[in-house]
């Protein structure tokens, strides 16, 4: 242990709370990022943003220092500490800091600093300070490397700027044991690149107060809500369930028992109220979408089985799968809904809904077990081309679907194969489709298969996505996008590059997607040998308007898929009212050699970038530069429209 001299460790004068919190809240910045640099890195850089937090928030002092803090260490010189109050906050928060690293052991009492922090918190989002460069990525990694007092002598030396007196001082006060250790481990810590260490731990890469936000894992946080909801509803409800026989699939089958009397409510729930639609009356109606479908299937005057349904839509009970697309309520019906079907597909009987936002979707087994599934869709808004059909069966990994009364025939397509022809595909008197391989199953997307449905104009190719409703899949500028089927082979081709990328707008709620070609670039590389390569943005609508997603490809032969070179979630880009797109890929020719290539759509008459790279051309919509090696740093990409108007590339 490090021996001090009482002169070196000489007392200052008390801290007072309005003095430490004055020093608080004009050096917060400061402290934090010390907190965020000391913290172990095994933490994630979540957790350390919101410990960092915590850390300086519990500093203040509740009292004047106490005999406790009298190890404080005096100020020395100008650039040491700005005052007394600082100096002891700092020393609280590298103690704590410090102490967060420690492991929990069984044998003693954990320290508050250990335990993960009550405040500040954040729900739903995961922050993170904004990426830096390779310089101070390699840094951190070294920092990881070094124990916490390690890297507390580092930050003091470099941050602080401190000399090696007045590191060991501060770090003997902060409670280290051996602060010449702590030294000589920071001394093996060599600053990356030509920036000092100084200014690499003043870069944002660790700047705790300007931070990034990404939402948590979405998909296991919406099952904890629904089990938490589930949960919940079922603690309610229990008395009165253990008092109840079982009664199989009884008047309400898995509805939840009733707990309001409305006789509104009462009346959307009585089978005899569903509103049923002529046969014919699609070819009178001057709107032809889910309002005009006729009532179909064998079991459509089972009012048994439309009272559980209707029952179970207005009160899922516990033992109900219910899912919904984002955006769509899943509460019960306002009024008496449409009746679309009603019929056995598979092992199960099955009832569609229509109440003119939403489609609605009810299962019960065959075999009389328990276990229901309600789905839920929004359909507002569908017109011929989005209501030319509706799942109504998926087992394992096959799909049937219902289709429109206005469809004729019905076939289906490999997407990836673009020179293979289509295949018929059955249905039954009630239009009901036979099996077909859903892609919406888990697999290695070796083949997708679309569905394609013919009207009295048109051919529209719809494809599965895990929800009730199909997307419907076109190509061309967002102006005037056609139906894939009509698109030609060149259009099928690029799909064919495109469909497993589908996977990544599953369960959002898509409406329509479709793949546009803005540009194409000739390959730099050894004569004749690279090809021509393909750039094209996929927009993914959704029912809802909101939450589009844009994907920007670049198509490269002899590539089997597309890559993904930017993505945009919430934005216009690529669509109707931003009809334009700018992106940007590295590419390594045959020979070896680094290029950066951008491609513009027509809109835009030139592109620059910076950054890694210098260069562009002047009044052209492509670019290819030629780089030194693959670029440590990120790329800045920029165009120009006729208009003179500076725009970036898709992100």
């Amino acid at each position: 242990m490090l021996n001090v001299s009482t002169q070196e460790l000489a007392t200052p004068a008390p801290v007072d709370v309005d003095q430490a919190e004055a020093a608080l809240v004009e050096h917060y910045p400061r402290l934090v990022r010390i907190a965020y640099l000391v913290l172990p890195p095994a933490f994630g850089r979540n957790r350390r943003v919101l410990t960092a937090h915590s850390v300086v928030q519990r500093s203040l002092p509740r009292r004047r220092a106490s005999r406790d803090d009298a190890g404080m260490p005096g100020q020395r010189r100008a650039e040491d500490a700005v005052d007394p109050g600082y100096a002891y906050v700092r020393v609280r928060v590298l103690r704590q800091a410090l102490e967060a690293g420690l492991p929990l052991r069984w044998t003693a009492r954990p320290k508050r600093a250990q335990l993960p922090p009550l405040l500040p918190q954040v729900w739903g989002l995961r922050l993170f300070p904004r990426a830096g460069g390779a310089d101070e990525l390699t840094l951190d990694q070294r920092l990881s490397a070094l124990s916490g007092p390690g890297r507390a002598a580092y930050v003091l030396r470099g941050l602080e700027r401190q000399g090696d007196a007045e590191v060991r001082r501060v770090l003997a006060a902060a409670g280290v044991a051996d602060p010449k250790a702590a030294l000589a481990e920071a001394d093996g810590v060599e600053a990356p690149g030509e920036i000092s260490a100084a200014g690499l731990l003043e870069s944002p890469e660790f700047d705790p107060c300007s931070l990034q936000a990404r939402p948590t894992d979405l998909m296991r946080r919406r099952q904890h809500g629904k089990a938490a909801l589930a949960a919940l509803a079922a603690a309610v409800v229990c008395g009165a369930l253990l008092g109840l026989p079982g009664e199989g699939w009884g008047p309400d089958g898995a509805a939840a028992p009733s707990y309001a009397r409305n006789p509104v409510a009462e009346a959307a729930l009585d089978p005899a109220n569903l509103r049923r639609v002529a046969p014919a009356a699609w070819q009178r109606s001057e709107r032809t979408d889910f309002s005009v479908w006729p009532a179909r299937g064998d079991l459509v005057d089972d009012r048994a089985l439309l009272r559980r349904a209707l029952a179970v839509w207005a009160r899922p009970g516990a033992t109900v799968q219910a899912s919904a697309t984002p955006g769509t309520p899943p509460g019960p019906p306002m009024g008496p809904p449409q009746l679309l079907f009603a019929g056995e597909v598979d092992q199960a009987r099955v009832v569609l809904f229509h109440d003119g936002l939403r489609a609605v979707r009810y299962a019960e087994p065959k075999d009389g077990t328990e276990g229901a599934a309600l789905d839920f869709a929004r359909t507002d808004g569908a017109d011929t081309a989005s209501a030319g059909a509706l799942v109504v069966g998926r087992t394992h990994a096959n799909v049937r679907y219902l289709t429109a009364p206005w469809v004729r025939e019905v076939s289906a397509r490999d997407l990836i194969q673009p020179l293979a022809a289509a295949r018929p595909v059955a249905r039954d008197a009630h239009g009901v489709t036979g099996a077909l391989l859903s892609p919406a199953a888990p697999s290695e997307c070796r083949e997708w298969d679309v569905l394609e449905v013919r009207d009295g104009s048109a051919t529209r190719t719809l494809t599965d996505l895990g929800e009730l409703a199909p997307a419907r899949l076109t190509s061309g500028p967002p102006s005037a996008p056609a139906d894939l089927a009509a698109a030609g082979v060149t259009a099928r081709a690029e799909w064919a590059r495109t469909a497993c990328l589908l996977q990544t707008v599953r369960s959002k709620g898509v409406r329509a997607v479709n793949s546009w070609r803005f540009a194409e670039q000739e390959l730099p590389g050894p004569a004749g040998t690279a090809g021509t390569a393909a750039w094209l943005c996929t927009r993914a609508e959704t029912w809802r308007g909101t939450g589009g997603v844009a994907l920007a490809q670049f198509q490269a032969p002899p590539a089997r898929a597309g890559a993904v070179v930017a993505k945009a979630e919430g934005s216009p880009a690529c669509g109707t009212k931003e009809p334009r797109a700018l992106a940007g890929a590295l590419w390594r020719s045959k020979d070896g050699k680094w290029w950066m290539l951008a491609a513009g759509s027509p809109q835009v008459t030139s592109v620059a970038v910076a950054g890694g790279a210098t260069g562009g051309v002047e009044d052209d919509r492509l670019l290819a530069v030629e780089l030194p090696g693959k670029p440590g740093k990120q790329v800045e990409l920029t165009g120009r429209l006729e208009d003179g108007t500076k725009i970036t590339s898709l992100r």
